[in-house]
């Protein structure tokens, strides 16, 4: 970089009709003042808003197509001037600090100096103030940054030192109190949202070798065992696996896999070994979203926040003309100065974004992520709650719900004991269900049996007294075992009815007994809806690829509004469409592949814990921890953040409106009126900071 340019490199990182972001790239050694440079960006033509985000490096720009495009506003950056003040390498933070301390040893020191010094000391720390102002002056008018200079001006030229310093060192303090609860949750969402490491095991000229995901390549053939999560898209080449799709299909029962089966990232092989040719790779592209996200979180501010901008920025001629009529009246310059000394600015536009971030970091510590001031919004104003099923309103694990005894001779414990003797060997979720229920029996015995035989993706098989003992799907028992299970049909047809899985038991060639199960209801699922509807959401509904019997019984248990069945990814979002159209403000809470549409088309997308990457990614809330009741949660924050935001409002209105009026009066000395405005802007602030009634009572009891 060239000692006139300010900018080194500007690297492309997203781009649509009338915005533009990029990673931006200083000389080693070099620094850049951000302040300085959202400024000198704002000033460029057809530029309606700057955001610049130093922790990654990020310069987002909005401006009007018709007066530019990106390339002209990337060359004009890159052709910037660096500021005479920009601070040393290294030490973003360091400035505001240090005007903090310099201002505050002016103020505390100030009445023991010299009187021949008074003067030049409260001049000298209003410097970095009179450079913003007059930087305001030639790019934007009178701001408020205009009229503080102005009010510290005319107290130094009054005379009254300790009003020059104490609006000197308020600034500066609520300034650095704004940098901090900046950096501390932007470093909270920059953690939380960092992409795990993980590699994968891919075949290359015959041997199979353990590599970076990163460096996986499309033709690569991918293998995949038994606990392992799916890394990419592709068809299957060789081998059978046991594949558990909830992410993607919502369906609870795992499902078989072989060579031409299509298979999905984010899918977990439940029993098997896979070998699959890679068609699309997705972890670099992931990693890339993630940070990109983290980026737009950062750089996103909330319509309450830009609301409360233009109001400021608005009621600044309103302070301006009050303070010429009070001079017009009065001739007073002692009035003139006071009145200068309040404004609204510094409270409206503080407050908002410390209070959106304040809510953040509480949502982190609580087990929540929140992107971004819009979510809180529009979480805020949801009134209608559309669910996921599987893996979000469910568990996602089975439960033995019926033992059906086909043979007279076998009680159903015999029935479910000899089931789990053999299936206790095995790690399908079907059989853990098994084993599970087996132990919770009044009275334990274990069959003796032979080698217990894995059949993947069909079941298990071994010998109990000399007959041969199967248990697994139906195709398994009457298609390759040959047991008739036509003669039963009726009552495994009403078991199905109710929404339930069966596995079945052969032993002697006979069909001896069914075990039916359900994906399990989350325990607090029916105590966060009824939360919700308590936090007035008005209509809850569910939707779900599961077949209609199983999606029914559990609307029915939770006393849902309405459900949806059978449905396919596209299928959800166009439901949410309908209800959109119907004027819903809709929040969707899903986990799956599958829920990405319907999360990037609500008007708030709530990605659980367990989800797939791309949930989590298109998701603009994701739970931290595996509990449903943070969705609730989620929602009571929102709205105790906007009743946080809306009473700092009524009190920054309030109290500024009092103060300017008791100013002009004559009622208020500047020395006087700049403690009560700077010292109630920031206890706004501090109020905003500490999250004043944000709701934490439930993270304790955890």
């Amino acid at each position: 970089m060239s000692p006139g340019r300010w900018i080194a490199a500007l690297e492309p990182a997203h781009a649509c009709a009338g915005r533009v972001r990029w990673r931006y790239r200083v000389e080693r050694g070099g620094a850049l003042d951000t302040r300085s440079l959202r400024r000198a960006a704002e000033a460029l033509r057809g530029v309606r808003e700057v955001r610049v985000n130093a922790a990654v490096r990020s310069l987002a720009l909005s401006y009007d197509p018709a007066l530019t495009d990106a390339a002209t506003l990337a060359s004009q950056l890159l052709a910037l001037p660096p500021p005479g003040r920009a601070p040393a390498a290294g030490c973003a933070p360091e400035p505001a600090l240090g005007s903090v301390l310099a201002t505050g040893a002016a103020l505390l020191l100030g009445p023991a100096l010299p009187m021949s010094l008074r003067g030049p000391v409260a001049a000298a720390n209003a410097v970095p103030l009179l450079g913003e102002a007059l930087d305001d002056l030639l790019r934007a008018g009178i701001t408020s940054h205009v009229l503080e200079a102005v009010a510290v001006a005319i107290s130094i030229g009054r005379g009254d030192h300790v009003a020059a310093n104490t609006t000197s060192f308020l600034l500066a303090l609520g300034e650095a109190l704004e940098h901090s609860i900046e950096r501390r949750s932007d470093a909270l969402l920059s953690q939380l949202l960092r992409p795990a490491d993980s590699e994968v095991w891919v075949e290359r000229e015959g041997r199979e070798t353990r590599v970076d995901a990163d460096a996986v390549q499309v033709g690569d053939t991918v293998i995949v065992a038994t606990g392992a999560v799916m890394p990419v898209d592709g068809t299957v080449l060789g081998g059978e696996a046991l594949v558990n799709e909830a992410t993607m299909t919502g369906e609870s029962v795992p499902v078989a896999r072989r060579r031409g089966d299509h298979v999905l990232s984010g899918t977990l092989v439940e029993e098997g070994r896979l070998r699959v040719y890679a068609e699309r790779v997705g972890r670099q592209a992931a990693a890339a979203r993630i940070a990109d996200f983290v980026a737009q979180s950062l750089e996103t501010k909330g319509q309450t926040q830009l609301d409360a901008a233009r109001l400021a920025d608005r009621l600044v001629p309103m302070v301006l003309a009050l303070a010429a009529g009070t001079w017009a009246l009065s001739r007073d310059g002692r009035r003139v100065a006071a009145v200068l000394q309040a404004d609204y600015s510094c409270a409206l536009k503080l407050a908002t974004p410390v209070a959106f971030k304040s809510a953040m970091a509480e949502a982190g510590r609580s087990g929540m992520l929140i992107k971004g001031a819009r979510a809180l919004e529009r979480l805020a104003a949801a009134d209608t709650f559309v669910f996921d099923k599987t893996g979000t309103l469910t568990t996602g694990r089975l439960l033995v719900t019926d033992t059906v005894a086909l043979d007279p001779a076998l009680t159903p414990a015999d029935l479910l004991n000899l089931a789990a003797s053999v299936e206790e060997h095995y790690f399908h979720p079907m059989a853990l269900a098994v084993v599970e229920a087996a132990h919770r029996l009044p009275e334990r015995e274990h069959f003796d049996h032979a080698e217990v035989e894995f059949i993947v993706a069909h079941g298990v098989a071994s010998e109990i007294d000399g007959r041969r003992v199967v248990v697994g799907s139906r195709h398994f028992i009457e298609d390759d075992e040959g047991i008739a299970v036509a003669p039963h049909a009726p009552r495994l047809q009403a078991l199905e009815a109710d929404g339930k899985t069966l596995l079945y038991i052969g032993w002697g060639g006979t069909l001896i007994g069914v075990l039916a199960m359900r994906d399990q209801l989350r325990p607090d699922a029916a105590a966060t809806v009824a939360r919700l509807r308590e936090l007035g959401v008005r209509r809850i509904v569910m939707l779900t690829g599961d077949l209609p019997e199983r999606a029914r019984e559990t609307a029915a248990a939770l006393g849902l509004d309405d459900y949806r069945a059978g449905l396919m990814p596209e299928d959800k979002a166009a439901v949410l469409h309908e209800l959109a159209e119907s004027g819903a403000r809709i929040a969707f809470v899903g986990d799956g592949v599958n829920d990405g549409p319907a999360l990037s088309g609500a008007h708030v997308g709530i990605a659980m814990q367990r989800g797939a990457d791309v949930a989590r990614l298109a998701a603009d809330v994701v739970l931290l921890e595996d509990r449903i009741g943070h969705v609730a949660d989620a929602k009571a924050l929102a709205l105790a953040t906007r009743a946080l935001i809306d009473s700092n409002f009524r009190l920054t209105m309030g109290l500024n409106t009092t103060i300017l009026g008791a100013a002009a009066l004559g009622a208020l000395s500047p020395v006087a009126a700049s403690m009560l405005h700077n010292g109630s802007t920031i206890a706004i602030l501090l109020r905003a900071l500490a999250g004043a009634g944000l709701p934490r009572a439930r993270r304790r009891k955890r």
